[in-house]
């Protein structure tokens, strides 16, 4: 039991706690800093030369995306000229780059993600809303058949989070930090750093927890006869 507390403390409480920190720890605003958060974005835009990408605010999560070439940021940031508001556009517009340079893992995400999304959604609702329905029915042929497709449905969201694992570190800390290092003051770097890796660790959260749900969603096949 106690381990078991540990472990969830170790992996799901603490990373949260951490990144909720970084955020707000870095959210002050430096009046040194010569650039707020949306001219830091566009000089960078202009230095890259990605003039057909747009940065605007949004009520979202921060994103950047794809289809529209648009860099998103919660409202409110974009005027700031704190660490974390600087820190997060750069990292955005390090997606921009990679789409501009047509990097590999983000490509192959944005596909898996576009041809099989009715297959994460059709999972969703039989192991959220069909499942209960089903297990009722005692029909253990069909349980077991619901089973795997969610157990199919939850590898895909595994191999999701992995990819993007890949492209949210190569957009922090290929991309980002480089820009980071040459145009903010070097006192600053490792406070941008860490707010990276702050970020970056939720999608290890995320990785970890499909692992757990693959583990319990074998369990229940298993024991299904």
């Amino acid at each position: 039991m106690i381990v078991g507390i540990l472990f969830f403390l170790i992996v799901f409480v603490i990373p949260k706690f951490w990144l909720s920190y970084s955020m707000k720890s870095n959210d002050k605003e430096l009046t040194n800093m010569p650039f707020n958060a949306e001219e830091f974005g566009r000089l960078i835009l202009e230095e890259n030369n990605l003039k057909d990408v747009k940065i605007e605010e949004s009520s979202m999560v921060d994103h950047y995306d794809l289809n529209d070439k648009t860099v998103r940021v919660q409202e409110g940031r974009l005027s700031k000229k704190s660490l974390t508001s600087l820190t997060i556009v750069c990292h955005e517009i390090g997606h921009a780059i990679q789409h501009n340079e047509e990097y590999g893992p983000l490509v192959r995400r944005t596909n898996i993600v576009e041809k099989t999304q009715w297959i994460s959604k059709l999972g969703g609702i039989i192991l959220y809303s069909g499942l209960p329905l089903i297990l009722a029915t005692g029909s253990f042929g069909l349980i077991k058949v619901c089973l795997i497709f969610v157990i199919c449905s939850v590898l895909l969201g595994v191999l999701i989070h992995l990819i993007t694992l890949d492209v949210e570190i190569d957009a922090s800390f290929r991309r980002a930090m480089p820009i980071i290092r040459e145009k903010i003051p070097e006192q600053y770097h490792a406070n941008c750093s860490n707010v990276l890796k702050a970020a970056a660790f939720t999608y290890v959260i995320g990785a970890l927890t499909s692992f757990l749900s693959l583990r319990y969603l074998w369990l229940l096949v298993s024991r299904v006869r």
